[in-house]
């Protein structure tokens, strides 16, 4: 009797590990998968592991077979960066969702990667202790995701982008072995940083399953200031504070539409969170209020629930796609260049165009209208080059992404990307295609 060789599929189905086949894919995940891939084909399976060894298994699988992947966490950013090519498998580590530890008096935790962020928050919060990363699909987005993408907000303006909180990491390589980086506490190490290498590498360098986290404790009172008016004194204002005393939790450039869309004045705004004690917060306020005054701005104080609307409001605007037509990027420029910028945004797309950039860094999100000429996007993204920046499309329609380069990066770097890329993944299994080096 002949005995017929398991596919490699149904050694995974015989090892236990959920799969789902192509035909019972729930709608959700097929849309995501569908703006995701650079062919119709859709993949055979989405492939759903309940262990770092059940990872490993499906990767050693598809080591062995030359399986390209479709990598991702609870598949939110799933279509973010280049259009992969032809996955067979779609692999989600949403289930590694486990707390392994939480140090409360170091101020570290170690997670796996399919931890939601709003759940590891609420866990977090009757230590007194937060996370202080702001991404966008904030409900959803898993801290795998999270790192994978290096996805924060306007609070990169006080505690820095997510690298920065990243002190230890496992991740599972391409041929399915474990390995670690890092530890689960803050000192510094000599030698190859693996942790911010494997940050924003969009899963193309290994599969993450787990990440020790530097800690933050909670404030204890917040409160906002929105300042707006013309762009010189905008920008005036923004250099003024740069040499000041103040210390803003979130502080960030908002183009005219989006203060229009708030209602929150005219012309360009310059949004700043202050979070510390109550007197502290007050204090800083009352410093900001006088710095806009002097330049004849407009200004108005946000508290409470008036506040926390205001910053839910915010990202939702602009890091979401309102419609399925919409684009998203990730936009930097050098950080007095800024306004600047916001001023030649709303010019090309007929104030259309939304965007907001922190002050600090120079580093934000933009959103182009359903109908924006591709013409638009290109002198968009050719205005950041000239001031030493970049404008990388996130969310898009796959006629977009086919016409324009996602990432758009030409520096000497590029060779060197390269070639990291094949030491990590030497047959170019995961996510081929997603990021900018292949």
């Amino acid at each position: 009797m002949t005995h017929l060789a398991l596919t490699p599929l149904d050694w995974l189905i015989k090892k236990d590990i959920q799969v789902i086949d192509e035909e019972n894919l729930e709608d959700d995940w097929r849309n995501k998968i569908n703006k995701s891939i650079l062919t119709e084909t859709v993949p055979q399976a989405l492939i759903i592991p309940k262990s770092s060894k059940e990872l490993s298994d499906v990767i050693t699988q598809s080591a062995q077979h030359k399986i390209p992947l479709l990598l991702c966490g609870n598949g939110s950013k799933l279509n973010w960066g280049g259009l992969t090519d032809s996955p067979q498998w779609v692999v989600s580590t949403q289930k590694l969702n486990h707390i392994i530890d939480h140090a409360v008096g170091d101020l570290t935790v170690t997670v796996e990667s399919g931890v939601k962020l709003k759940d590891l928050q609420k866990m977090l919060q009757p230590y007194g202790q937060f996370l202080p990363i702001d991404p966008a699909y904030s409900n959803l987005a898993t801290v795998g995701g999270i790192v994978a993408t290096a996805n924060t907000g306007s609070w990169r303006q006080r505690y820095g982008s997510v690298r920065d909180l990243v002190l230890g990491i496992s991740f599972v390589r391409w041929d399915g072995k474990i390995a670690k980086a890092g530890g689960k506490v803050v000192k510094n190490v000599a030698g190859y940083d693996l942790m911010k290498l494997l940050t924003g590498s969009y899963g193309t360098l290994g599969v993450i399953t787990d990440i020790t986290f530097r800690l933050y404790p909670l404030n204890k009172a917040s409160k906002t200031i929105v300042i707006t008016g013309n762009a010189e004194n905008i920008t005036l204002l923004g250099q003024t504070l740069k040499n000041t005393g103040l210390s803003p939790m979130a502080a960030d450039f908002l183009s005219a539409s989006v203060v229009k869309i708030l209602e929150l004045g005219e012309g360009i705004g310059l949004i700043l969170q202050f979070q510390s004690i109550l007197e502290s917060v007050n204090e800083q306020i009352q410093q900001a209020e006088k710095y806009a005054e002097s330049f004849d701005l407009k200004r108005q104080v946000f508290s409470e629930q008036s506040e926390i609307n205001l910053w839910q409001q915010l990202p939702n605007i602009i890091q979401i796609t309102r419609t399925e037509a919409s684009i998203t990027g990730k936009i930097g420029v050098i950080s007095n260049q800024a306004v600047t910028v916001l001023t030649q945004l709303n010019k090309l797309t007929q104030n259309q165009g939304l965007g907001m950039i922190n002050l600090k860094q120079g580093i934000g999100s933009i959103q182009f209208d359903t109908n924006t000429d591709v013409q638009v996007i290109k002198k968009m993204r050719s205005l950041c080059q000239f001031h030493q920046g970049y404008l990388t499309l996130l969310d898009a329609p796959l006629e977009i992404k086919q016409k324009i380069e996602p990432w758009g990066y030409t520096n000497n770097a590029l060779t060197l990307m390269q070639k990291i890329k094949q030491q990590f993944d030497p047959h170019n299994l995961l996510n081929p295609r997603k990021f900018l080096f292949q």
